[in-house]
């Protein structure tokens, strides 16, 4: 295998006089404009030259990039001669690294286990971005086995890759387990990027990060070819710097796929979504503020955000209550389950190098490499789940029925036709936490993305401002299929309130000199 690896091990160097100017700024930067997304104007070479030095210059600040994509000139090359025309023309694309692509790059889902798994085949939605003239410029580090494998582990980190660090204060957590993705996207490398969600991966990540992140209706976009947890909930979706950004790139991925049942319906809701926006669709509309998924310190930009909202003409409704007793542990059992049956699926798929054939030679893996895979945290996760009885266990298929029906139809479907609105929202995320190598992640609250994950609804995360310099980010939520009135209602609030928080690469935020001072005595 020939690629490119980056770590941010002892043997770096990396001096600040290397970022480019905007990264370098001494105070806080909260733009008052967003520039029209970044298309590829000249040769495709170009573009992915520059991306290719972007990305060896930054990433070893963050780690963000597992292994860049050897093809990746030689694809340029082919876009320029093939004269192809579409917004996506030349633009180079950051994969996370669950998602298999054509060439010599394995598809490692962060672990050891799946170092030789080098599938020499594109997934669905890869295919779809070649076929647009993007370019793959390589994979991005994410949480090991996207976050599944313990409750204890560390956002970020993976064996494969390690720990990927937030822009913003590079002692912060950049979230899972698309870390890497929005991290890139964060930090300039590049503007586009597909993650991974299950239950937070994508939009957490794009909200600490301070990036626009989208998770789709579950089936708008193929899941074939991506190591998978969930058939219930997992999908892929874009990360990306603007909504107008997600919006190009979810109209290139999504579409039904014979090979994914749940994508049957696809096509009939696919649309040139980038079209669809306006910057008019708030006005009228009715929002409702999810006040029982607020506060942990996002109270002053989430007030800001309502009233950006409410000056475009959305009338707000307060909703101060929803009871999710119901979605929790059902939700876990769902997991388990899905993930044992999904995972021994995909395992059987993978090339004779790969000698983990199922979840349990995975964790036999994980037990003869502790000293790699487990010095930081277990996978008593992966250990429940080899325990689960298969998709026909009625204590699963209850689970499932149960913790459906509370976010979709007693939940998300209940709020909305209830007050009858057009959407939710509410805080997406508490701000970024320290990375903790002792006790894991330890996060200060939550927001209500759970609702959309396990109803399988579409879920828009924009940056909505900062808390003492990190990123949070405002959460739109709304019915099955209705994504494109969800990108369109984010698209006006993000122009409408223009808010994009720059990152610097502090050591830590306690270090800038907005917090600096208050840190010392005070006479």
């Amino acid at each position: 295998m020939t690629a490119v690896i980056f770590s941010t091990n002892g043997s770096v160097r990396v001096t600040n006089s290397r970022l480019p100017t905007a990264f370098l700024r001494p105070a806080l930067l909260v733009t008052t404009l967003l520039a029209a997304p970044a298309i590829a104007a000249g040769p495709a070479e170009d573009a992915t030259r520059a991306a290719i030095a972007r990305v060896q210059r930054i990433d070893p600040l963050i780690n963000a990039v597992i292994s860049l994509d050897p093809t990746a000139i030689a694809q340029a090359r082919q876009v320029d001669a093939s004269g192809l025309r579409g917004p996506m023309v030349g633009v180079p694309v950051l994969i996370k690294d669950n998602i298999e692509a054509m060439g010599p790059l394995p598809t490692t889902a962060g672990s050891l286990a799946l170092i030789d798994n080098v599938t020499n085949r594109d997934a669905p939605l890869v295919a779809r971005l070649r076929a647009s003239g993007a370019v793959i410029l390589g994979k991005t580090n994410l949480s090991e086995w996207a976050n599944i494998r313990s409750s204890h582990s560390i956002s970020g980190w993976s064996a494969v890759g390690g720990q990927t660090r937030n822009p913003h204060a590079l002692d912060r957590n950049p979230c899972g387990s698309s870390s890497g993705s929005g991290a890139a996207v964060a930090a300039g490398e590049v503007d586009f990027a597909i993650g991974t969600e299950t239950d937070g991966s994508i939009t957490c990540p794009a909200a600490v990060n301070g990036v626009v992140g989208f998770k789709p209706t579950v089936g708008m976009v193929s899941r074939s070819r991506i190591v998978p947890i969930s058939a219930s909930q997992d999908t892929a979706g874009p990360i990306t710097r603007t909504v107008q950004q997600a919006a190009m790139l979810l109209s290139v991925i999504a579409g039904s796929d014979p090979t994914d049942p749940a994508t049957r319906e696809a096509d009939a809701h696919r649309a040139n979504f980038a079209a669809a926006l306006s910057t008019n669709s708030l006005r009228g509309a009715r929002i409702g503020v999810m006040r029982f998924a607020a506060g942990f310190g996002t109270d002053a930009p989430f007030d800001a955000a309502l009233a950006v909202l409410k000056a475009q003409g959305a009338t707000l409704v307060e909703i101060k209550s929803f009871d999710d007793k119901a979605i929790g542990g059902n939700e876990t059992k769902v997991l388990h389950a899905e993930l044992k049956a999904g995972l021994n699926a995909y395992l059987a798929t993978t090339p004779p190098a790969v000698t983990t054939r199922t979840l349990a030679d995975v964790i036999a893996f994980n037990t003869a490499h502790a000293g790699q895979e487990m010095a930081l945290f277990g996978q008593e996760t992966f250990v429940e789940a080899q325990k689960t009885k298969g998709l026909a266990d009625p204590a699963y298929k209850l689970a499932r029925a149960t913790s459906l029906a509370a976010a979709g139809v007693n939940g998300i479907d209940k709020m909305l036709k209830a007050n009858r609105l057009d959407a939710l929202v509410g805080p997406t995320m508490p701000p970024s936490w320290k990375i903790d190598a002792v006790n894991g992640d330890q996060i200060a609250g939550g927001g209500a993305g759970s609702l959309a994950a396990v109803a399988g609804y579409p879920h828009l995360t924009v940056p909505m401002g900062a808390v003492h310099g990190l990123p949070v980010g405002l959460s739109f939520m709304g019915a099955k299929w209705s994504d494109a009135k969800i990108l369109s209602l984010g698209f006006a609030y993000e122009q409408a309130s223009r808010t994009l928080v720059v990152p610097r690469f502090p050591r830590s935020i306690e270090e800038t000199p907005e917090v600096a001072p208050l840190m010392g005595r005070q006479r």
